[in-house]
């Protein structure tokens, strides 16, 4: 019987044991990296519990402008001191004679600190380059004098751009075989998002010293830096955006108050982004509060802008040419026009905005085929696929940019509708178009008829600036519209600026020569009771300039102002004259 016990007590030991040796080897061989269900780095854990630790650079790639301009960071020279220096001994007056500030100064928030500080604070000291040479020729341990990173706290194109946030799970989801970096941020939204695979970080860049169990330091131990083995990464975006251009527009549309819309601009040869406005802005501490959403890449009811496809699809139809008259006495089901301008022709009715010329060219051409306004709505590069999509890498058809889908009518049903048809014709009812849509149709015109797919991203770069990979032109497949037909928008389009009849003559006095088309629309939304007075619109002005060699598409939304306020035409030439001031300054 006792042998009995002795041999079941040895044998419960020995489970003990070799459950306990299978829980050191999950812990120090197995699942170092990636221990439980919420794929802890017991490595990094147990570093961070014995050390002290500076981030000089997170780690996480970056966005330039088009001229490599950092978007997303500034880097400074600042001073770093860790907190040990209040138990030693060091030359304190020669740093403050370097930086031109007493010694006390110093040495007060050195006894302050918990941890590793940059002198200064959240507005740090910042040092010149002989300053730098200057202390770190000193060699005192624990006082560094170096270049560090700062987030942008105002990101230009911020809702372009996008932002970043920890997820755990979410970022195991996406990256299961990556396991350094669990905590680190991924993109929420933007192209933070959309590019996030190659900016995610692989390893912080830190200065970092050993302490003893209650934090002192462990002298002798030197304070090291750590940063990542391969010199190429992280990898930086290298967008299309001017940062100048950017920075120019954002002041027009906070010079006008704009609430609620924005601009966009684009290089018509390159069909590239070069600025994109929306507001309202995002805050950078509370980006979701009510600044996140890119009204540039939304669907948005147009207004009258749309009357371009309609006068495109008619011309290319055979259905108009100048010698056919309109009564634009009449509004669009016949009855007295708010505004009557007698019998007309197309280029006028484009100058004067008349809502029955379109309103009948579009029940013309929904007789016709009740799809012809889709359809030139894609070829004119409003619609479809206008944004870059290729295969990059593993990934087949990616996109650099999130963009609604537009659409000319909602139902079939509203097709065989005529009411419904001719309220399309004049960019209301159920159209939605993005202003990245406007400008590329604006684009397509100014080229003559030939459309590009829209980029926002040139390449994606390795850290010596090499290009890992670049994004080509692509143009947009399928049908456009004729040479002739574009030709005659161009015409009609600057007829719109440069003719007395003309609804945007305010625009003659900007320093470019501009083609383009207003809008006015209807939201069917009010500002408190539903009077006129208080009905709200979307005001629009899209065009290009300089008319005669076309560079810039420039696209202005006002969104919910009443018909009093909220005027485009002064946000637009302001941003075309801004623009004019940076290439000849």
């Amino acid at each position: 019987m006792k042998r009995k016990r002795i041999r079941l007590f040895s044998i419960v030991l020995l489970l003990a044991f070799c459950a306990l040796s299978g829980r050191l080897m999950q812990l120090q061989l197995f699942q170092t990296e990636s221990y439980s269900d919420h794929k802890i780095n017991l490595l990094e854990e147990s570093v961070t519990q014995r050390t002290q630790q500076l981030v000089i650079d997170e780690g996480r790639g970056e966005f330039l402008d088009r001229n490599g301009v950092p978007l997303t960071f500034t880097e400074k020279n600042v001073l770093v001191l860790f907190p040990f220096l209040d138990q030693m001994e060091w030359p304190v007056e020669k740093v403050a004679d370097i930086l031109h500030v007493p010694a006390s100064t110093i040495q007060s928030k050195v006894k302050e600190a918990n941890g590793p500080i940059i002198f200064g604070g959240k507005e740090p000291f910042r040092l010149s380059e002989e300053q730098m040479k200057e202390i770190n020729s000193l060699e005192i341990q624990g006082v560094f004098a170096l270049t560090k990173k700062f987030k942008s706290s105002d990101v230009p194109a911020s809702q372009l751009i996008g932002v970043t946030g920890e997820n755990t799970n979410e970022f195991h989801e996406r990256y299961p075989d990556r396991v350094k970096g669990a905590n680190q941020k991924i993109g929420v939204s933007g192209l933070q998002e959309n590019f996030d695979e190659w900016l995610v970080a692989e390893e912080e860049a830190k200065l970092i010293y050993h302490v003893d169990a209650r934090g002192g330091p462990l002298f002798g131990v030197d304070v090291k830096y750590l940063a990542p083995a391969n010199p190429f990464y992280p990898l930086n975006v290298k967008t299309t955006i001017d940062a100048d251009m950017q920075l120019a527009l954002e002041e027009v549309a906070d010079t006008y108050h704009i609430q609620k819309g924005g601009l966009l601009l684009l290089d018509i040869e390159k069909s590239e982004i070069l600025a994109s406005v929306s507001r309202p802005a995002m805050k950078s501490r509370d980006p979701f509060s009510g600044g996140a959403t890119n009204y540039m890449l939304k669907a948005l009811i147009p207004g009258s802008v749309f009357k371009t496809v309609v006068a495109a699809a008619a011309m290319d139809e055979g259905l108009v040419d100048e010698t056919r008259l309109f009564p634009c006495d009449e509004d669009i089901r016949g009855g007295a026009a708010e505004k009557p301008h007698g019998n007309i022709n197309i280029k006028s009715s484009i100058a004067v905005s008349c809502n029955r010329t379109f309103a009948d060219l579009a029940k013309e051409l929904t007789e016709k085929d009740d799809h012809l306004l889709d359809e030139y709505a894609e070829k004119i590069g409003l619609i479809g696929d206008i944004s870059w999509k290729g295969d990059v890498f593993h990934y087949e058809d990616f996109p650099q940019l999130q963009v609604s889908d537009g659409r000319i009518f909602v139902s079939n049903d509203e097709r065989k509708d005529s009411n419904y048809v001719s309220q399309t014709g004049i960019g209301q009812r159920e159209v939605r178009v993005t202003p990245l849509g406007i400008a590329n149709m604006m684009a397509t015109i100014a080229r003559g008829g030939e459309k590009f797919q829209v980029s926002a991203v040139s390449s994606v770069q390795y850290q010596n600036g090499s290009n890992m990979f670049s994004f080509p032109k692509q143009k947009i497949e399928g049908e456009t519209i004729t040479p002739y037909t574009a030709m005659k928008l161009q015409q009609y389009l600057r007829g719109v600026v440069n003719s007395s009849e003309g609804t945007a003559t305010y625009l003659q006095t900007a320093a470019y020569t501009i083609a383009g088309k207003t809008g006015t629309a209807q939201t069917g939304n009010y500002r408190g009771e539903k009077v006129k007075a208080n009905e709200l619109y979307n005001k629009w002005f899209a065009g290009y300039f300089p008319f005669e060699n076309p560079k810039y598409a420039l696209v202005a939304v006002n969104m919910d102002v009443t018909i009093n306020e909220g005027g485009i035409y002064p946000i637009f030439k302001d941003g075309v004259d801004a623009i004019y001031r940076l290439e000849n300054q």
